[in-house]
């Protein structure tokens, strides 16, 4: 969708503790695609300070019609063209803190599309990536060596999920801090028990993480093999036994989001079981 221009963007608020019970309703309309946004939200409620990002508002008063979440990523929720405006506008004021802008395609590549002569050039824009969604058993059997992956092997699994992320994004997560801050999120995954792994002599070969939960919804995040085991079946049954494990143990409804041009996932993922459910889009910085 192309909104022609920026217009005033005084229809947007920030909300707060008493918004939270509206907020969670707007994005219960679609649990799947929001999923991000709600485990966010439900785990740290609308501070600011303990979400660690805003959550803005539309319309300024009345009933919410849809929301923007930004912090180190912007993911909007709702294509309202004059939402995506003030979203925009507010956006375009405060300059830009995100990576990146992640979600439901119309209202990325809406949002973006105003942003772009201020924010611009992206480093890319991903314009389809479709969002996939299991919520029955898997159809293959999952590998029997995929299991939780311990605390004390965060030196083990660190080294495949910065070549999983500099892989998939295009440069390391260790190049600005050293890697400290994507160090924490990992570990707080393996902590939440939310990381999986099939570790052969030390090694990892294949991994998987759970990035968001809500409800009976959540979404995987981080698939990646082991390049010398590529195409032998470990990402269909490595993927079954983290989707078995997780329809088990965290909830029954799980998804994730794929680029539109990686056939060889889109061919795994509904070798699993999982189906497409709508269409994301991606602008990274």
């Amino acid at each position: 969708m192309i909104v022609p221009h920026v217009r005033r963007g005084g229809s947007i608020r920030v909300l707060s503790g008493r918004d939270l019970d509206a907020a969670l309703d707007l994005l219960a309309a679609d649990p799947v695609a929001n999923v991000m946004v709600t485990s966010r939200v439900t785990e740290s409620g609308l501070d600011p300070w303990r979400l660690g990002a805003e959550l803005w508002g539309y319309p300024a008063s009345g009933p919410l019609r849809a929301l923007c979440f930004n912090g180190a990523n912007m993911v909007p929720v709702g294509s309202d063209p004059e939402a995506l405006a003030g979203f925009a506008e507010r956006a375009r004021r405060q300059g830009r803190r995100c990576s990146s802008i992640v979600g439901n395609s119309d209202a990325v590549l809406g949002l973006w599309s105003l942003l772009r002569p201020y924010w611009g050039p992206a480093r890319d824009v991903r314009e389809v990536q479709p969002l996939m969604v299991i919520a029955e058993p898997p159809v293959v059997p999952g590998h029997p060596e995929v299991r939780l992956v311990r605390p004390d092997e965060i030196e083990i699994f660190l080294p495949a999920a910065v070549a999983m992320y500099t892989e998939e994004i295009g440069f390391s997560p260790v190049m600005s801090d050293g890697g400290a801050l994507y160090r924490a999120r990992v570990m707080e995954l393996i902590v939440q028990r939310r990381a999986y792994a099939l570790i052969r002599d030390g090694v990892v070969r294949f991994k998987a993480e759970i990035g968001a939960v809500a409800g009976d919804t959540c979404q995987i995040q981080g698939v990646w093999v082991d390049p010398s085991l590529r195409g032998r079946g470990l990402g269909a049954s490595g993927t079954a036994a983290v989707v078995a494990a997780a329809q088990r143990d965290i909830a029954p409804v799980v998804s994730l989001y794929v680029n539109a041009h990686n056939a060889s996932a889109r061919r795994v993922y509904e070798r699993v079981g999982f189906h497409e459910k709508g269409t994301f889009a991606s602008v990274l910085f």
